[in-house]
């Protein structure tokens, strides 16, 4: 039976050559998207889940009260590490003080190369379970060490030696490489450390003035096996106000926020977690169902505008004895094997668009070749996909009667053509809302490209100063460019004016409010 149901299906196929190539090509494409889709919310929910300690490790936090508004900040005290240690302790199995990640310039021998890292206290690697390739996880507690990711390493050192070679950070003193670790993958917070040095390079050339009020650094993390996170924050809320009061009404509160947050539950307002990227999560998964569901919707109009063609067959194998359920069995053995071609196609499509995707979407993600679970899920969607597309034609050309097909009398009836209708409303509908939906977010983005900036931007460039070369001689650095008539004014900045992160309160004047807490953003800047 099934070599039957075979042979009548390839025999439509081959005979309706136009009809089945847009039928499976416009399922094909309708699955791409659905697939690809897939795999970027895939890789949106494992993302940092490359780290085993995923549900152990936190960054603090804290929330402070501006004029009745909450702030919420990653940036932390110096000496907010060592009182989680010290009072706290029994909570943690890390506590680790990092700065921000930035570009340095890495010096060996000739060759002076960019790379990504930070300063992070002894204890991240063991933390963030880096795989260390070469030395140990105790590979920072000398103070003028430095270990690299893998790719970092062969860049700098080539296929050669690189255990307890010398490098210069900046032209700094020496750091002897103490270790090599596997490169992070990209679908992790930590995606970009090249370079991870000891904490302490930074910590022993700090002035001694930097106290609890300067919020310079990040604090990260890693409660006990019998933890609970949710408890731990509650227990640190006053790690910080303990120690400086609640002066001016800041009302410094800590907390922690686990890294499973940290990717799609990002977003505070007033203090409290608003979501995050986890709204482009749900959206996204919205629109590949509606893809999907239009793909299947355009399946099924085809088929049954073709149901007066196969009307005679239909009454012919009625007529020699076929029943109502070997013809349902047969539409849908046709709709299963045009999703199982257009499946095949889908999986090339999204292979060959990958490159471009990954591009779009700043991504690495890959086709989970060797993942049984990724597998069982696609064959599972396209069954579904074969069974929701192939059933209103099943059920609909199933059911001419073989009298009046064979006598020339049948007729659909007037309102055998109200399902087809609605589905096509249905289809047009899901289609124009993705339409008008693609206009307002390009509108939006021509709005916030094109909104007054509070500045004149015309042949105004940004150059991020990488070396403490030129910050030492910036003077001769910005006379030789202006000299050149190349630059009409050069300044020197802290931050950027797109993205200033450096704040300041504590300021007064005549006639400030007593109970008024302010809070500054500062850019500082040279002549």
């Amino acid at each position: 039976m099934i070599k039957n149901y075979l042979k009548i299906t390839w025999r439509n196929i081959w005979n309706n050559k136009s009809y089945s190539a847009i039928n499976i090509g416009g399922l094909a494409v309708g699955m791409a998207v659905a697939i690809l889709i897939g795999l970027w919310i895939y890789d949106e929910l494992n993302f940092n889940k490359y780290h085993k300690n995923y549900s152990q490790v936190a960054q603090v936090m804290q929330n402070q009260t501006f004029n009745g508004e909450v702030e919420t900040w990653n940036s932390q005290a110096l000496q907010l590490a060592p009182e989680l240690r010290n009072a706290y302790g029994e909570n943690f199995k890390h506590v680790i003080t990092a700065s921000f990640p930035e570009a340095a310039q890495i010096n060996y021998d000739d060759k002076k190369l960019f790379k990504t890292g930070n300063y992070f206290e002894p204890g991240i690697i063991d933390m963030i379970s880096l795989n260390m390739l070469q030395g140990s996880k105790s590979s920072l507690k000398d103070p003028n060490s430095i270990i690299l990711s893998q790719s970092a390493a062969n860049s700098i050192f080539g296929e050669g030696k690189k255990l307890g070679e010398i490098l210069k950070i900046d032209n700094s003193e020496g750091l002897k490489v103490t270790g090599i670790y596997e490169d992070i993958p990209q679908n992790s917070s930590f995606s970009n450390l090249e370079f991870i040095v000891p904490f302490a390079l930074i910590e022993n050339n700090l002035p001694a003035w930097v106290g609890w009020g300067n919020s310079w650094f990040q604090t990260y993390v890693q409660i006990g096996d019998n933890a609970d996170m949710n408890a731990v924050s509650a227990k640190i809320k006053n790690a910080k106000s303990d120690n400086i009061g609640n002066s001016n009404g800041y009302n410094p509160e800590v907390f922690l926020q686990p890294m499973s947050n940290w990717r799609l539950y990002s977003e505070f307002e007033n203090g409290e977690l608003a979501d995050g990227r986890i709204v482009y999560v749900w959206l996204f998964g919205i629109i590949g169902i509606f893809v999907l569901l239009l793909a299947c919707i355009n399946f099924m109009n085809l088929s049954t505008a073709r149901s007066e063609k196969r009307a005679s067959e239909i009454g012919i194998r009625k007529a020699v004895g076929s029943n109502r359920k070997q013809l349902i069995i047969q539409f849908f053995f046709e709709s299963l094997l045009f999703v199982g071609l257009s499946f095949i196609i889908s999986i090339l499509l999204v292979y060959l668009s990958l490159p471009f995707f990954n591009n779009l979407s700043e991504k690495n993600t890959q086709i989970l070749w060797s993942n049984p679970t990724f597998w069982i899920i696609l064959v599972g969607f396209s069954l579904l996909t074969g069974l929701i597309s192939g059933s209103y034609p099943a059920i609909y050309l199933s059911s001419f009667q073989p009298v009046k097909v064979l006598k020339g009398t049948f007729n659909v009836g007037r309102f055998a053509s109200i399902p087809r209708k609605a589905l096509v409303v249905v289809q047009f509908t899901v289609s124009i809302t993705l339409i008008i939906g693609t206009l307002v977010v390009f509108e939006q983005i021509q709005f916030a490209k094109n909104r007054p900036l509070g500045y004149d931007n015309d042949n105004l460039v940004i150059i991020p100063i990488k070396t403490n070369e030129i910050k030492k001689k910036y003077n001769s650095f910005r006379n030789t460019l202006i000299n050149t008539r190349a630059v009409k004014e050069l300044a020197a900045t802290d931050t950027k004016i797109t993205n200033t992160q450096v704040t300041n309160s504590g300021f007064f004047w005549e006639g400030k409010d007593s109970d008024m807490s302010e809070e500054f953003n500062t850019v500082r800047v040279s002549r």
